[in-house]
């Protein structure tokens, strides 16, 4: 038996661990629970550059991305706010898996694990990733790099800001439909993390909708446009309402981003529509903000992986789908070095010219010009000031008065034509614009590969209802790249030839 003396000290000992363990190691422990937890900023990577360009991660989930299951859920519950079934009818493509089911996300999107949430947003593929099939019974051909001929982006804005200022986008709704769909969420995301991110995506969406309320007065943009560079006003607290009507209605094509590096080397083209900017580099940080991304959230090493890839992809061949006439396509060749090659390159992989990649004044080209204007001096003193404290800071930026000439590479499938797809196949653009097709359709993905575009004479096809294009509404005129100097006046038989050789391209 121990000294009466030592208990008093024995039960002091023990008090003190009972009290270090309360006071030190539960708050420890829980502060490392709370770190795992919450604390974790984890992309999902893919090894194969062509899937880290479609899934992959630009750092746009930090500040916009959508928690998983509510990015699944509000396509069922705010469906009323969709053209049709889901993401599929803003023209969003989902692969399918090796067993034949769809993948839970569509190409152009990526997921982060951020502060204890897996989290969505969209990617660079979104903008630059489309379909193609040979027929209308054909399997569609997924085509990383080209235009997302088929994404509504004005339809995939307005549908989250119409939902979040629905009474639906709640707790009440949306968790219900997040455990239909299988979800297996703990109890702390049941009662605590899905009801404050609803609450903050919520409020975060409709604050973005406050500045973004010009896209609702906006003409329909249809699938395969975007208004970029009004898009970009608003991260600099533009007064959207009181800008010169001429720069509004806006919208241009998405651009294919194949064959990056001689774009660059041996000289440095001018790039966007406009040839705005000089530097790939500062073309890709720009276009980063269109997925969601800030100066501090730019994931670099990432968007550095889809840099390298761009820089040497190729497109498809145009006989992977439909043959070439040879003969035809050889004559075609030097009409082709006559009318074409000084602007536009003397192949699709030899993009040697005097003015290829340099910009015609808008007096010369004559094309629709709202693009042009949209893009104004004082926007580009305001990029100047993007990414200030970082190595990349923006340096290159310009106002340009016309439009830069752009390689051909995978002309064929760039369908529509012109900066904001107003002609819908080479054929048509050979014609003057009196002549080329006033109204017309978009959002058909089958080609017709005798006038080189997608078909574009039909309203709807197998239950699809498709895209009216009307050509004189402001900004979706097809004048232009019209003349003696851009072969509009060449007889029917050079036309033919010459589209001929652009097909191989």
């Amino acid at each position: 038996m121990l000294p009466h003396a030592q208990v008093p000290e024995s039960r002091w000992k023990k008090r003190f661990l009972y009290l270090f363990a309360l006071a030190v190691l539960l708050p420890a422990s829980l502060a490392l629970w709370l770190v795992g937890r919450f604390g974790s900023d984890v992309p999902v990577d893919h090894v194969d550059p062509v899937e880290h360009f479609k899934y992959g991660s630009t750092g746009g989930e930090h500040e916009m991305g959508f928690p998983y299951w509510i990015w699944r859920a509000l396509p069922e519950v705010c469906s009323h706010y969709l053209p049709g079934r889901g993401y599929q009818s803003l023209g969003m493509l989902y692969e399918k898996n090796p067993d034949g089911s769809l993948k839970d996300l569509p190409v152009g999107t990526s997921k982060r694990r951020y502060q204890g949430v897996d989290r969505v947003f969209v990617n660079c593929a979104v903008c630059h990733t489309s379909t193609v099939r040979s027929a209308p019974d054909a399997p569609p051909q997924l085509v990383a790099g080209m235009p997302a001929a088929l994404f509504n982006m004005k339809g995939f804005e307005e549908f989250f800001f119409r939902c979040a200022a629905d009474p639906k986008f709640s707790k009440e709704y949306l968790i219900p439909e997040i455990q239909r769909q299988g979800a297996d969420l703990d109890l702390l995301d049941r009662l605590l993390v899905y009801p404050v991110a609803i609450a903050i995506m919520r409020d975060r969406v409709l604050a973005l909708k406050g500045r973004f309320e010009w896209v609702f007065e906006q003409q329909e943009w249809g699938p395969g446009r975007v208004d970029t560079f009004n898009s970009a006003k608003v991260i600099f607290n533009f007064p959207m309402h009181r800008l010169d009507p001429k720069e509004l209605d806006a919208p241009a094509d998405f651009p294919s981003i194949w064959l990056q590096r001689p774009r660059r080397e041996p000289r440095a083209m001018e790039l966007h529509w406009d040839g705005n900017n000089t530097d790939m580099i500062e073309r890709n940080k720009s276009a980063a903000f269109g997925t969601g991304t800030t100066p501090p959230t730019l994931d670099v090493r990432r968007v550095r992986r889809v840099e390298d890839w761009i820089l040497d992809a190729v497109p498809p061949a145009f006989t992977t789908m439909f043959p070439v006439d040879a003969a035809l396509a050889a004559r075609g060749a030097p009409i082709y070095g006559q009318y074409c090659a000084a602007c536009h390159g003397a192949s699709g992989r030899d993009f040697s010219g005097e003015q290829v990649g340099r910009v015609t004044p808008i007096a010369q080209i004559g094309t629709d010009r709202r693009r042009l204007d949209s893009y104004t001096y004082t926007l580009a003193v305001n990029q100047a000031t993007l990414y200030a404290g970082y190595p990349w800071r923006f340096t290159r930026f310009r106002k340009t008065h016309g439009y830069a000439n752009m390689p051909l590479d995978g002309i064929w499938l760039r369908a529509p034509y012109l900066h904001n797809g107003s002609v819908p196949s080479l054929r048509d653009l050979l014609e003057p614009a009196s002549r080329r097709p006033a109204v017309f359709w978009r959002g058909n993905d089958v080609f017709d590969p005798v006038r080189v575009g997608f078909v574009a004479d039909q309203a709807e096809a197998g239950g699809q209802h498709f895209f009216r294009f009307d050509t004189t509404r402001p900004g979706n005129s097809n004048a232009g790249h019209e003349g003696p100097a851009y072969g509009t006046e060449l007889p029917e038989a050079d036309k033919a030839a010459l589209v001929e050789f652009l097909k191989t391209f």
